[in-house]
């Protein structure tokens, strides 16, 4: 999830497996680090989503710790989004 602030780019990238009771912060940062993320996504075939305000906050969250809960609904939103997109493209194939 990238997002420009003063020319400065900023991304965090989060990881949902099975067990998980919350999403995990598993890539953070800024400027060259941020490309980076945002690259490798590109690259893995995942999906990348422009939300500033919630990469402002995930930022604040430690590398491999859980999203707190008030960020619960603005990723579940995401993630349901992205299923139903994951089943649109899987229709049309």
């Amino acid at each position: 999830m990238p997002v420009r602030d003063d020319d400065d780019r900023r991304a965090a990238a989060l990881s949902y497996k099975q067990g998980y009771y919350a999403p995990v912060v598993v890539a953070r940062g800024k400027g060259v680090v941020a490309e980076a993320i945002i690259a490798c996504a590109h690259e893995s075939g995942v999906y990348v989503h422009e939300s500033p305000e919630l990469v402002r906050l995930l930022m604040q969250v430690d590398t491999d710790q859980y999203i707190p809960p008030e960020l619960y609904r603005a990723v579940a939103e995401i993630l349901v989004w992205l299923q139903w997109l994951e089943s649109q493209q899987n229709t049309t194939s």
